[in-house]
């Protein structure tokens, strides 16, 4: 505002009318209209169209694929659990990582979002659905330590006491195993959660199913993760898809277990969605490898399964809204 030479407490009354859900500068009432009119001519307001909605049958949970300003579509589903309501949000449109199970990475990645376009996401979805959003996990499409730098100016925006000011406890942050990134995010000690997608203990088996552990190894992983601990005192939330024959065996626990000792970690064991695209099938053996990870003295827990009836696991409803774009084009 003072470089288009305007007072700076401009910037603030604007900063707090796009924060509440603004998507044109003729709503900004206590701006003056020479004022709007020139932001109109040097600015954009990024507002994300609701290319298709479904709403769980079973439990309430809203899928929402957003088309953004370059006709891209990204995914956020917002969860209700009894603590309050749960956005989980895309960082990408799509990802590069390459995992074997996840219907995000098919297509590969096209490029990264801007903060703006993270905070639509939070804001749209609770200006649509009316449901106040409490907490956020960065668990969508996309690997937010790919995009760090755009998530932490997100962190920092959507965290404004003048914004949606949603603390940093409420946050949680998911990673494959990006170790640059662990290391980075160790020394700002953000008061968020660190949640690593694990998926095995072990390198051969992490190697076949998440081509990341190739570039960063899985002890090297776990060593960051000490480490992360030991700089922060935060624990560590490890998820992990549980994959029949794959990552399911006693010994697989037994091993976490062991590369958890003197941290306190959190295993949170998720139910494997099936993937139409994906060879991988749920595990039989969810109850019994939480029982093993406890008898170690573990805390580990099953993720309740929600948005079943909807696409429910991350880039499915993307992937198929690409495909139908696509046999259209076909048959065109």
């Amino acid at each position: 505002m003072k470089e288009m030479g305007e007072p700076g407490f401009r910037g603030k009354q604007v900063f707090s009318w796009l924060h509440r859900g603004a998507v044109s500068f003729d709503e900004m009432s206590d701006l003056s209209k020479p004022l709007r009119e020139k932001l109109k001519t040097q600015c954009v307001i990024t507002v994300p169209r609701v290319a298709r909605k479904q709403v769980s049958r079973l439990d309430g949970t809203v899928k929402y694929l957003w088309e953004l300003a370059d006709g891209n579509c990204i995914e956020t589903v917002l969860m209700q659990y009894h603590h309050g309501n749960t956005v989980c949000i895309s960082s990408q449109v799509g990802c590069r990582m390459g995992c074997a199970f996840c219907a995000s990475t098919i297509a590969g990645k096209v490029r990264d979002l801007t903060p703006a376009e993270m905070l639509d996401q939070v804001l749209f979805t609770q200006l649509d659905s009316g449901q106040e959003i409490s907490n956020i996990v960065l668990m969508g499409i996309g690997e937010p330590m790919d995009n760090l730098d755009n998530v932490l100016r997100f962190l920092e925006l959507v965290n404004s006491h003048d914004g949606m000011n949603i603390g940093m406890r409420h946050i949680s942050l998911s990673t494959c195993g990006v170790i640059p990134g662990i290391r980075r995010l160790a020394e700002l000690e953000l008061q968020l959660t660190l949640s690593v997608s694990l998926h095995a203990p072990d390198s051969e088996t992490r190697s076949r199913i998440m081509p990341v552990n190739r570039a960063f190894d899985v002890d090297d992983l776990f060593d960051a993760c000490h480490r992360y601990f030991q700089k922060t005192g935060r624990r560590i939330s490890f998820e992990y898809a549980m994959i029949d024959g794959i990552n399911d065996s006693d010994w697989q626990a037994d091993l976490i277990a062991k590369k958890l000792r003197g941290m306190p970690g959190h295993v949170n064991l998720i139910p494997l969605n099936d993937v139409v695209e994906s060879p991988f099938k749920p595990s039989k053996r969810v109850a019994a490898f939480q029982k093993r990870l406890e008898s170690h003295g573990l805390t580990a827990t099953v993720r309740r399964s929600l948005g079943g009836d909807i696409d429910a696991s991350c880039g499915q409803l993307r992937r198929k809204a690409m495909e139908e774009a696509r046999k259209g084009e076909d048959s065109q």
